[in-house]
């Protein structure tokens, strides 16, 4: 890690301007570690630009940090000399930006995922981090670049988002060191939990009761799981976007090891798997073309669903 820190931030430092990316339909993790890169890199003086692949939307729960470098994928460099992709695990989880991270002079993988595929030529993976922003810190600390308050913010929002504010088991003591680093710098916990975690749209609660209502029990698998279709979300008035949140109403059933949500997407099911630790859903989502965690991990599948759910129950038994 150390060696390939190095390589990173010299790859970086020398570049006159970046192109930062992350996966599609970015979480806190992906879109606030490369919007604190990229506000860093403003401060230094070197021009840097941000965005991901279509559906180019950004979450509601993360509006509130600063997007200025944000720019729609058309507008991204077709081949830029320096690329840095955060949190994302193989070429196709770029999408569209996909072909401007292959012609890149060369290209920064930060990423924390075990089922990383290992591309790009300089790797900073480290499965054993809690999350992309915690690699963006240590990769700012190797240039030397200052962490201002908006950037601090940025890496802060990375790094509760994707430790479940600080409660999932990859939450590290070195976790907890290098989020008070970031308070020290500005960040402002209230201002992320209010917008992150106590901030949505009314039809999202008609959307968690249609969620909730569906939601089925297997004890025999330790399993729960529930789904959400387009019909809901014209019923609700909610969009895709505002419901990141509704897998973590279905997995606190403490009958269930695991937790599935399915909502439907334009081909088939996009799935959200969850453990409390016993079983490694990371492994059933890699199985699907997937990927993510031991403990949180998704998918997407063109499968019917009841066929999609039985593919879980054959991955539990």
């Amino acid at each position: 890690m150390k060696e390939a820190l190095k390589k990173a931030a010299e790859a970086i430092a020398a570049a006159e301007s970046l192109a930062i990316s992350c996966h599609v339909s970015p979480d806190g993790d992906a879109l606030g570690s490369a919007l604190g890169l990229a506000h860093a890199a403003a401060a230094q003086g070197k021009p840097a630009v941000v965005s991901f692949g279509t559906p180019f939307v950004v979450p509601p729960t993360l509006e509130f940090l600063d997007l200025g470098p944000l720019v729609p994928p058309k507008e991204f460099p077709e081949e830029p000399a320096v690329m840095v992709v955060f949190d994302v695990g193989s070429f196709d989880r770029l999408v569209e930006l996909g072909s401007s991270a292959k012609r890149a002079g060369t290209l920064v993988v930060v990423d924390h995922h075990v089922t990383n595929e290992g591309f790009g030529d300089v790797q900073v993976i480290d499965g054993s981090v809690a999350a992309s922003g915690q690699l963006a810190v240590y990769l700012l600390d190797e240039l030397g670049w200052e962490i201002d308050e908006r950037v601090a913010t940025c890496l802060l929002t990375a790094i509760v988002t994707d430790t479940g504010r600080f409660q999932y088991s990859a939450t590290s003591p070195e976790t907890l060191r290098v989020a008070a680093r970031l308070v020290e710098a500005g960040a402002r916990p209230e201002e992320i939990g209010q917008a992150v975690y106590e901030s949505v749209a009314f039809g999202y609660l008609k959307a968690s009761s249609v969620v909730l209502g569906r939601a089925e029990l297997e004890e025999d698998l330790g399993l729960v799981w529930s789904w959400i279709g387009h019909g809901d979300l014209a019923a609700t008035g909610v969009r895709y976007e505002d419901l990141d949140g509704l897998i973590d109403d279905i997995r606190i059933a403490r009958e269930a090891g695991v937790a599935a949500l399915l909502k439907q997407v334009d081909k088939g099911w996009k799935v959200s798997l969850r453990s409390r630790g016993a079983v490694d859903v990371g492994s059933i989502a890699v199985a699907h073309g997937g990927g993510g965690h031991h403990n949180a991990s998704g998918f997407t599948s063109e499968l019917p669903r009841e066929e999609v759910i039985e593919s879980i129950r054959a991955g539990l038994r």
